[in-house]
């Protein structure tokens, strides 16, 4: 046995190198595979008491949460086992930086993964953060598939707290999606009018005690229960997954710190009511600090639309109470539901936290105003981004332009703006007839590009809704939000180019403009548009081609529809 002798000067020189040996590579830690095996089916399903076809993911809906850590490679094998329908998933959020055939969006970045077939996902989560995923193919994932991804980081974060929780807010639907879509695509028109109830994490509670028993039974749904210790700190990851409605979130008796916004830190502030829109993700510290003899409620309801949806209630359940005891007090009450100040005054307050500033340029290469119009084409109800009403290709973009596909879509693109300064954005369009395309917009590789999204008068007098729009592929910058037209010449001028929030979904308020700008940095074609459901459905976006020279080659599994037949190999 050979016997090692150190000095004692020695020894703090050997652990201090032990101490870098075990924890100096943690930052530069290999980065891991995340395997995942999913199964997507109909089921029946009672969320809110009343029985309907959900689709789920391994038997859940939500879906299970995808947890990885900042480089993290994710890899989901997805089977279709829906029987009847196609599917794909987007990844919300995640950039797809070198994988853009993976954004998972049907028609534009991939053909649908056919009944029977399964497909799989690959890409790196490059940025920590709260982000989302569901279905992307006609209206699926208001049926139930969707959920969370959760993105640990390498470095520490700017905020502490004792316990990491998860919620999705939802609306929900009684009628199939394919009913809805069928009326939306009717003559006469048929909105899909409001949702029957709001879901807490999945939970809901709908009095259809009135049913039949088949459709009906009370005893299979409970409200959504979040378990707290008191005296504790808890980052809530609030998403928002709605179809149709804009939603204000509170916990009774509790005020919300703000810390990140669509995985980017936010310079914190408070809120009793947080407002979210379908796509949006943010971080809230809540203290629970009130009195523990006692649950709270939690609350969502419905904001920007004429609130007839029964709000949706969960419990705050402190420690040791029942979890299924029931608050002493009624539900707080809700913001009203037509008052904008308070919502435009949280989107104005959203600044990206000091320390961690991306500043963007200070000037844009092109300017593209996009006015989200209602219109009629051939007596169709549609909305429209500049009069033009979006429709899919049967062969996905990113492949017909990667594999020269050269009568695939319009090759016309959409206008850059309207006749702007001659439309009347507060009343209804004397002349509401518009066109329908698949143009795209080409952009220069590597370039700013600035979008101003501005609001109007639907073909509802005094009617202007809220849009929260989604861009794949990137995050942006949230340059402003103003009131009315938006004015080239002096809004500019008012533009946050110190501290601006990125995010990679946004609302434009009612009557109002947002400003965005990002770069043409990531090679492919991405979407941009409304996340509501039958917004999207009805034709309200647009499609991106930036470097689509530089993508490498794409992968035959995501081929195999359109004039891709035959390119498919299993």
């Amino acid at each position: 046995m050979v016997e090692f002798q150190f000095s004692s000067r020695a020894i703090p020189t050997l652990l201090l190198l032990c101490f870098f040996l075990i924890f100096g590579n943690f930052r530069n830690a290999e980065a891991r595979n995340r395997h995942y095996k999913w199964d997507v089916k109909y089921e029946f399903r009672s969320p809110d008491c009343f029985k309907k076809l959900v689709i789920t993911i391994n038997g859940n809906t939500p879906g299970p949460t995808i947890q990885a850590q900042e480089g993290d490679t994710v890899v989901v094998q997805v089977n279709n086992t829906l029987l009847t329908e196609n599917l794909s998933i987007h990844w919300h959020g995640i950039r797809q930086i070198g994988t853009p055939w993976f954004d998972g969006t049907e028609g534009v970045t991939q053909c649908p993964i056919l009944p029977g077939d399964t497909f799989i996902y690959r890409f790196v989560v490059d940025r920590p953060g709260t982000y989302l995923y569901h279905a992307h193919y006609g209206m699926q994932r208001e049926a139930g598939l969707y959920g969370l991804i959760r993105v640990a980081p390498r470095d520490p974060e700017p905020f502490t707290y004792d316990f990491d929780r998860s919620i999705i807010l939802n609306d929900w639907y009684h009628k199939s999606t394919y009913e809805q879509a069928a009326g939306l695509s009717s003559i006469p028109f048929k909105w899909v009018g409001e949702p029957e109830s709001l879901l807490i994490h999945g939970k809901g509670r709908f009095n259809c005690s009135q049913l039949s028993t088949d459709v009906c039974d009370m005893s299979k749904c409970s409200p959504f229960t979040q378990t707290v210790i008191p005296g504790k700190i808890y980052r809530l990851r609030i998403a928002s997954l709605t179809a149709l409605s804009a939603l204000s979130f509170q916990i009774e008796g509790h005020n919300m710190t703000v810390v990140e916004a669509d995985g980017h830190y936010v310079e914190p502030f408070v809120v009793k009511n947080l407002f979210i829109y379908s796509g949006e993700t943010y971080s809230v510290l809540v203290k629970t600090d009130q009195d523990p003899s006692r649950n709270y409620w939690i609350t969502s309801n419905v904001v920007s639309r004429n609130r007839t949806t029964p709000p949706g209630l969960g419990i705050f359940n402190y420690y040791p109470n029942h979890p299924k005891r029931s608050p002493p007090t009624v539900p707080p009450s809700p913001p009203a539901w037509d008052d904008a100040e308070p919502r435009l005054a949280q989107s104005l307050a959203i600044k990206a936290r000091q320390g961690y500033i991306h500043k963007p340029p200070t000037t844009s290469d092109r300017v593209i105003i996009l006015l989200n119009t209602q219109n009629n084409i051939s007596e169709y109800r549609h909305w429209s981004v500049n009069n033009v009403s979006f429709t899919l290709p049967h062969t996905p973009y990113l492949i017909a332009l990667k594999e020269n596909i050269t009568n695939a879509f319009d090759p016309t693109p959409p206008p850059d703006g309207h006749e702007f300064a001659n439309y009347d954005i507060f009343n209804v369009s004397p002349n509401a007839n518009g066109t329908s395309s698949n143009g795209i917009y080409r952009l220069k590789f590597n370039t700013t590009v600035d979008l101003i999204l501005q609001n109007a008068n639907t073909m509802t007098k005094n009617n202007s809704e809220t849009h929260p729009w989604h861009l794949h592929g990137h995050d942006f910058w949230v340059l402003g939000y103003g009131k009315g037209r938006f004015d080239v010449n002096n809004d500019t001028k008012k533009y946050n180019l110190e501290n601006p929030i990125m995010k990679n979904t946004v609302p434009v308020h009612p009557f109002g403009w947002t400003a965005l700008r990002f770069r043409s940095d990531n090679p492919g074609v991405w979407a941009f548009h409304c996340h509501i459901e039958s917004h999207f459905y009805m034709g309200m976006g647009v499609v991106f081609e930036e470097g689509i020279e530089r993508v490498g080659k794409l992968p035959s599994s995501i081929m195999g529809c359109g004039q891709t037949k035959g390119f498919h190999k299993p």
